[in-house]
């Protein structure tokens, strides 16, 4: 494996768009109704994601909601209904 700072840029930016993915399709899964809440877990960046999906959720009707690691080891991220009365 290339480990120069080149590749290693490349794989993380790789890695981020791959889970700004899964966590944009998670809000459209809730957002659509087709389930209450979704958990993205096992993400390398879900601490550095949460401010731009929580405006993406916002604008969707939902939010976001991080589950915070233990030993500031980043955050998991749920996606889920708000509430309405």
């Amino acid at each position: 494996m290339d480990q120069s700072p080149e590749a290693f840029a490349t794989r993380v930016g790789r890695t981020l768009e791959h889970e700004m993915t899964i966590v944009r399709e998670a809000i459209a899964m809730v957002a659509g109704g087709g389930a209450p809440r979704v958990t993205v877990a096992g993400l390398h960046f879900g601490e550095a994601l949460l401010a731009i999906v929580a405006s993406l959720a916002t604008e969707a009707g939902v939010r976001v909601v991080p589950l915070w690691l233990p030993d500031d080891a980043g955050a998991d991220i749920a996606v889920e209904r708000i509430a309405r009365d």
